[in-house]
């Protein structure tokens, strides 16, 4: 009985990966647009008075809210608010696996077909300075620049360093973590947006 209780536990409540409960949930959505009758793919300029990555380009998505269902919901209301688009005329094609980008953020990405007469007559100015759009034909050509940053560890004032073994000369190991550029003309999307969109490109091709 014991063995088969622990069984339906961790089979009805294991979360996406240790954490996920308590972190910081975004979703966002990867916009399919037809121009001229290629697909391209949508991005946002955000506007030069947000508080937050103010004239970064970024798909449009945010903060998963309590109220809000699923993730997906999420990315509809996220995008509703952003680009002033219909969520019943969004069409979901499919999600895309989780960005983990810490153990305290996670993304969800979800890839949909937007109206795109839509959205360039319904965005919300006060949040987005401009829309572009990219063929996808280019982005499945174009070969993007990689570079790294450096993230050291630095532990707090207050560690127990007694508690642990080779106390203050313990070795912590640093990340690097890559960042992917691409560059369309006048714009640059790297960032969060860069690792999202290159998984996608890399998936299609």
């Amino acid at each position: 009985m014991f063995l088969e209780k622990i069984k339906k536990q961790l089979s009805e409540n294991q979360s996406l990966f240790i954490g996920e409960e308590t972190a910081f949930r975004s979703a966002v959505m990867i916009p399919l647009v037809q121009v001229d009758e290629d697909w391209h793919i949508l991005f946002e300029v955000r506007s030069a008075t947000m508080r937050k990555q103010p004239g970064d380009i970024s798909f449009p998505g945010g903060r998963i809210d309590p109220t809000d269902p699923t993730p997906w919901a999420a990315a509809l209301r996220e995008t509703h608010e952003e680009l002033g688009v219909d969520s019943k005329t969004v069409k979901l094609v499919e999600p895309l696996s989780p960005y983990v980008a810490s153990p305290t953020f996670v993304v969800y990405p979800f890839v949909a077909v937007i109206d795109y007469d839509e959205i360039i007559h319904n965005y919300n100015t006060e949040e987005v300075e401009e829309v572009f759009t990219i063929p996808v034909n280019w982005l499945l050509n174009y070969k993007p620049d990689r570079h790294e940053v450096l993230v050291e560890s630095k532990p707090s004032p207050d560690f127990p360093f007694e508690k642990i073994v080779n106390g203050t000369d313990y070795q912590w190991r640093n990340l690097s973590v890559e960042q992917w550029f691409f560059d369309y003309g006048q714009y640059t999307i790297w960032g969060l947006t860069a690792k999202i969109l290159k998984h996608f490109i890399e998936i299609i091709k």
